[in-house]
């Protein structure tokens, strides 16, 4: 069993509330009887420090497990009891899947899709997409958002077998929320349902830029997707565990049809389309809310 499957059978655990209390106490009487320890045999002695390691670790686990918000709490701390009911529902992905890169530990916790999940979105009656993912140091030290701005830094949706310019964060009309809660920081990412596209492979992308291009992402010729071999600067890449059998190749074709790009824009890695993009930035005592769209030409591009 690696890290990651253990961590999730782990969080999986129904820890009591005295949990901690009694693992430290047998932490405790393992220490006491550490003179009795060193007069059994080796090999006896080999196994009660087995043992006390194992309770060790376990108390590390379960600290680890509750020291994060869950997508739950982080959609209450936006004020949105209905987002926080949705990521407690059945159909909500719990992931729990963490990459590091350089000194940081970025972690997706979770997403969930579907129609009237928040209260805040304009467009209730469209599916989309929330997803939290966490970012924190590995050394324990703490973060601020300060500096990890939204404007410098990316969470973003990628499709393989669509370029990384044409199916992202600005081309799904998505909005980013940043807190931060005992030096933790907390992405919310706000998207049009990807759900759509479930029979493809769906990524998850963190990242320190702007938005997709030839410098951070490469796709190779069987539509997978990946971070350019050049690229520097904190990354990870998540493939979701969608449920292919809610893809929607009709929603699909509408939302090409209604991108304002060229088909083959989708498809074929080709030289960057020119388009440019703008950001709707407001911040409450939740963080910044950053909405990210293409930017429309101005009447001066159009007459050329």
């Amino acid at each position: 069993m690696n890290w990651e499957e253990y961590r999730k059978a782990m969080d999986a655990l129904p820890f009591s509330a005295s949990f901690q209390e009694r693992t430290e106490e047998l932490v405790r009487q393992q220490a006491q009887s550490e003179k009795e320890c060193m007069m059994m045999k080796k090999k006896g002695f080999v196994r009660a420090v087995s043992i006390a390691a194992a309770v060790a670790l376990l108390t590390v686990s379960a600290y680890a497990a509750s020291r994060w918000l869950s997508p739950a709490q982080v959609a209450e701390l936006h004020e949105d009891p209905v987002l926080a009911q949705a990521f407690e529902s059945e159909d909500a992905i719990k992931v729990n899947q963490t990459a590091q890169t350089g000194d940081l530990a970025v972690t997706l916790a979770g997403l969930v899709s579907g129609e009237n999940l928040s209260r805040w979105t304009s467009e209730a009656d469209q599916a989309r997409t929330y997803a939290v993912m966490i970012l924190e140091s590995l050394d324990g030290t703490p973060l601020d958002r300060e500096d990890f701005p939204l404007t410098e830094y990316t969470v973003t949706p990628l499709v393989a077998g669509f370029t990384p310019w044409s199916v992202n964060s600005w081309t799904l009309n998505a909005g980013v929320s940043l807190l931060e809660r005992d030096g933790v920081l907390y992405y919310l990412l706000d998207v049009q349902s990807i759900e759509m596209f479930a029979d493809h492979r769906v990524y998850l992308a963190f990242y320190q830029g702007s938005a997709p291009n030839r410098d951070t992402f490469t796709m190779a010729e069987d539509g997978t997707i990946q971070f350019a071999e050049d690229f520097e600067g904190p990354c990870a890449l998540f493939t979701l565990p969608l449920n292919a059998s809610k893809a929607d190749p009709a929603a699909v074709e509408q939302f090409i049809a209604g991108s304002g790009l060229d088909r083959e824009q989708f498809t074929t890695v080709g030289p960057d389309d020119g388009t440019t993009y703008t950001t709707h930035e407001t911040e409450d005592e939740n963080g910044k809310h950053i909405e990210i769209v293409p930017q429309e030409p101005s009447a001066s591009e159009l007459a050329r």
